[in-house]
Parts: structure tokens; sequence; C-alpha cells
């Protein structure tokens, strides 16, 4: 497999990352699942979608391609479920597990170089929640009973083996609990790759119950964190969500919600209507939101939208990126010299 080089090269992939958001918003892809889905693949495994890491890798490129010809400019890696743990179920060892996950991000490269059009796409390393490496829907509940020293001991080798295989940016996603966040913001440090830190929630907390304040502010003070939002919640939380993060953190924020509808249990299936509605775009950038896209249920034709709009907010100057909220002391710059990818 060919994989294409990082923009700029790997000293100075941080720094540009960090440059190309605070000179104006950037489009994030869909749900990656429901892509796959569409093509036909079974994602009922627990390692969901990073069982085919393992089993047709060639199924997840095409997945990123297809959003990144929509128009996303960040992709975002199949690693969200991957976990030393959840390998070593299937009977992959450690460093079969290191493997795999480094795979996630150069997949999502090999997209990037497929993928025509101009300026940088961008990698993003998905680090999901201790209750989706579960796989029993406590990543929609959280509080596990585990300590944050405990968190962070479990994200931390992720983390590592994440960053060594060279992604743009980490992903710490559809975080369900601000103790969870805390353990989060302290694996990353040091680590030398900038971070969006983004929680689920609903009706103005997390799942776990905690105030949106008390769940983004401890990003405010790591510079490794560019960004800070919400992901896999209604459209309507997060209307709600993104002008709360910008003014509690002062930094960017990243919001990418799903579709609105609404997952049926016992059904085993989706009910409801769709409330994706990409000139929701215009409101979240508005308020702050500098990366934006969608999660379960938002596909590349929504993506396509959405990018439109941003598109158009760019060109009727309602997407600068000099509010300061996007780059202004985010501190990623200054990790560029100490990565060791």
């Amino acid at each position: 497999m060919s994989v294409a080089p990082p923009p700029g090269g790997p000293s100075a992939r941080p720094a540009d990352f960090a440059a190309a958001l605070a000179a104006g918003p950037l489009v994030l892809d869909g749900g990656l699942s429901n892509q796959l889905a569409a093509a036909g693949h079974d994602l009922s495994d627990e390692l969901w979608s990073a069982r085919l890491l393992a089993d047709e890798p060639e199924a997840l490129t095409r997945a990123h391609l297809a959003y990144f010809e929509a128009g996303a400019r960040v992709a975002i890696t199949a690693s969200y479920q991957a976990s030393f743990a959840g390998f070593a179920h299937r009977g992959v060892g450690r460093a079969g597990a290191a493997r795999l996950l480094g795979l996630s991000v150069e997949l999502a490269r090999e997209a990037a170089a497929r993928a025509a059009g101009p300026g940088p796409l961008w990698v993003a390393a998905s680090v999901g929640p201790y209750g989706a490496v579960l796989a029993d829907g406590s990543e929609y509940r959280g509080r596990y009973g585990l300590s944050v020293a405990e968190l962070e001991a479990f994200h931390r080798p992720r983390l590592e083996a994440l960053v060594a295989a060279g992604p743009d940016v980490l992903a710490l996603e559809t975080v369900p609990d601000a103790d969870e966040g805390r353990a989060l913001l302290r694996a990353v440090r040091g680590l030398g790759v900038p971070a969006w830190l983004s929680f689920s929630v609903e009706g103005g907390r997390t799942r776990a119950g905690q105030p949106l304040e008390e769940a983004f502010g401890p990003a405010a003070d790591v510079p490794e964190v560019l960004a800070v939002g919400v992901n896999c919640c209604t459209p309507a939380d997060a209307d709600l969500a993104v002008a709360v993060a910008a003014r509690v953190t002062g930094k960017a924020v990243v919001v990418y919600p799903n579709s609105g509808e609404r997952w049926d249990a016992r059904a085993r299936d989706w009910a409801g209507g769709s409330t994706f509605r990409p000139e929701r775009v215009r409101g979240w950038l508005a308020d702050g939101a500098r990366l934006v896209g969608g999660c379960c249920r938002v596909g590349p034709a929504e993506i396509a939208e959405l990018a439109a709009e941003v598109a158009g907010a760019r060109r009727s100057g309602g997407a600068g990126g000099g509010s300061g909220v996007a780059g202004g002391g985010s501190g990623v710059a200054d990790t560029a010299g100490t990565r060791g990818a």
C-alpha cells in the first residue's frame, strides 16, 4: 500500500493543521459506520467498524474516499472502538493490535492520496471513550466506576500507538463523562500531536449528567487541545453547546452531530426523521465552530451540502478565522518539535 506523506512532513504537521484551522473552518466527514453499512458490511461485531482493519481494510479506504470526494477536508479514522483488549479477544496480540491501530491512520492517508481536488486533506485519529470498548452502550451513560487515573492509564497506550502512525490531530470523541474528559486531557499531554475533545451530550448536559461548563472548562488550559465541542448528539443539542464551548474555553469549537434520528434498541433500527440540516452550520460558525461535520446517519450527500454551506459562508465573510478562537493561545505550534513519529 502506498501511503501519502503528510503535508509539510512529520515535524510540521501539528503546526500546519493548527494554521489551517486558524485560517478558517474545516469540514469533517460524516458517519463512517453508516457509509460502511450502505456498502453492505456487517458491523455487528464488538469491534464495530474496527473489525474491518483486520478483515477488509480496503473498505475503510473507500469509505474515507467517499467523504473526501464529497468535500470533507478531515477524515476520522476507524479506531473509535479499537483497543488492545478488544483485539486480544479476537486473538490478536499487543504488537498486532498496535499495527492495526496504526493502520487506521494509514488507510485514511491513502484515501487522501487518491482524492482529487485542491488543498491539503487531514487525518484525525479517533479515540473513543472507555464505554465504546465495552460494546454495551455505556459510552452513552458514562460513570464506569473507574477513577480518572485508571481511565488515563487505559487511554494512554492507545494514544501512543495512534501517534506513532502520524495523524494530523487526535479526535477524542463521543466522551460521555466530564471525568473521562479530564483523563483524556491528562493522557494527551506530551504526545506532540494536537487534539480535539468532543463530548456526547443531551439537553445541555453530558450524558453522565454534568453541566457543559464543567465538561468543557478543563480543556481551556491544555495546550495540546485546539478545539472543544460535541458530537453524536442531536443537531438541536449541538446548537445549544457550540456557544458554551467557545465561551468557556476560548478555543475553536468542533461540532458534528448525528442525524437526529433515534436508535430503537428493541427493534434494532433507527426511528424518526432526520433533523440534520446543513444550513445549521451558519449558526455554528457564528458561535465559534471551526471544525464542522456529521456523525451517525450523516452520509456523503449531507457532507457535500454542508461543505457548500461552509464555502458560501467563507465567500460572504461569515466564517473567518480571525476571531482568535481557532488559533489563539492553543499552543499547538509549540508541540511540533516534540513529536518523534
